[in-house]
């Protein structure tokens, strides 16, 4: 019996990734797109912060041009889109619905008569309740 030496030369290696490299990069992946998904939704909710604290000037400043054709500021806030049928000097609307709504979707408070004035208008913040911190921290149109 004779042996053949013949040499065993190693197969040679494939390009490409092995599954312990992908599953790396996938989780690396995973971790960068909740960094900067956090990062990004504070953001959002300081914008949305931001624009209640517009809407909230710009709504008082239509519930003076109200009150300044009727005589007074309107019991609600949906008297500043639709006339009331006691309001003979009304020239409306004076506000959309959905300017009723601030930016994170929900109504502005409103008191008439007021305690701070002639009339409270309320931004309850993130939360939509009254009182919070933050982002659900209240502003009001006497602050």
């Amino acid at each position: 019996m004779t042996f053949s030496r013949t040499r065993f030369t190693p197969a040679r290696r494939q390009g490409g990734f092995t599954l312990l490299e992908m599953l790396a990069v996938i989780v690396l992946l995973g971790i960068v797109a909740t960094i900067v998904v956090r990062q990004v939704g504070g953001n959002v909710d300081k914008g949305k912060y931001g624009a209640g604290k517009a809407q909230l000037a710009s709504l008082g400043m239509k519930i003076e041009s109200y009150a300044l054709d009727v005589g007074s500021p309107p019991k609600t806030l949906q008297q500043l889109t639709e006339k009331p049928g006691n309001a003979s000097n009304w020239n409306g609307p004076y506000a959309k619905p959905s300017d009723l709504k601030d930016p994170f979707g929900h109504a502005f408070g409103y008191r008439f008569p007021g305690q701070h004035g002639s009339f409270d208008l309320i931004f309850y913040g993130q939360d939509g309740q009254p009182g919070g911190e933050g982002y659900s921290a209240d502003l009001g149109n006497w602050e």
